[in-house]
């Protein structure tokens, strides 16, 4: 059983063209939502609470009370992809958004292809910049999961529980610490601009 909180945290609503023409969803509208996502990376911790975070404002940002077109979004982000939390974060962003670098969707006629919309070691951005592919359009944000800093407890109950020394109880409580700074972050402080902020 997962923490209740994932399905109280407000979904990513997207149409998507392909998913339209070829009848996966009625036309091809559809919900993310934080489950998902956690599904998709393994685990809930800061970095994907916050790689949704800034991909929901995001895309507010960039289409307001229209629905956002999965597959005409790019993704910068300003790490190479193998540096730190940068692969996790750009999971996450590439399911939303369907952007991928090589290996996407090569498209159906020159339509609906999602590769090259993918990109890494981009210096100018801050945590990332989406970009609407068909008014060129972009935003740039930033993500401080300090804002929501981890319970002191945390720190010596890591190694233990890495280790496999930490007992029952132990785990329990290192579990129920790391999803309760999780929803803080996505529940609690969603919406603060001191966590996730537009830049510029």
């Amino acid at each position: 059983m997962s923490p209740a909180f994932y399905d109280q945290v407000a979904p990513i609503r997207l149409r998507d063209p392909l998913a339209a023409m070829l009848g996966a969803f009625d036309e091809g509208i559809y919900e993310i939502g934080y489950r998902e996502v956690v599904k998709l990376a393994g685990h809930s911790c800061p970095t994907v609470a916050g790689a949704f975070l800034m991909a929901r404002k995001g895309l507010q940002a960039l289409y307001g009370e229209a629905l956002p077109v999965r597959g005409q979004i790019r993704v910068d982000l300003p790490a190479p992809v193998d540096e730190g939390v940068t692969g996790v974060i750009a999971n996450v962003l590439s399911f939303i958004t369907g952007a991928t670098e090589r290996s996407g969707f090569h498209g159906l006629a020159g339509q609906f292809d999602r590769r090259d919309l993918l990109f890494f070691a981009q210096p100018a951005v801050p945590s990332l910049r989406l970009t609407r592919q068909d008014s060129g359009a972009s935003v740039a944000l930033r993500y401080d999961a300090s804002v929501v800093p981890a319970d002191p407890a945390l720190r010596p109950l890591m190694p233990r529980v890495l280790s496999g020394q930490a007992s029952a109880d132990d785990a329990a409580q290192f579990r129920a610490l790391w999803q309760a700074r999780v929803r803080a972050i996505l529940i609690d402080h969603g919406d603060d601009p001191a966590l996730v902020g537009i830049v510029g």
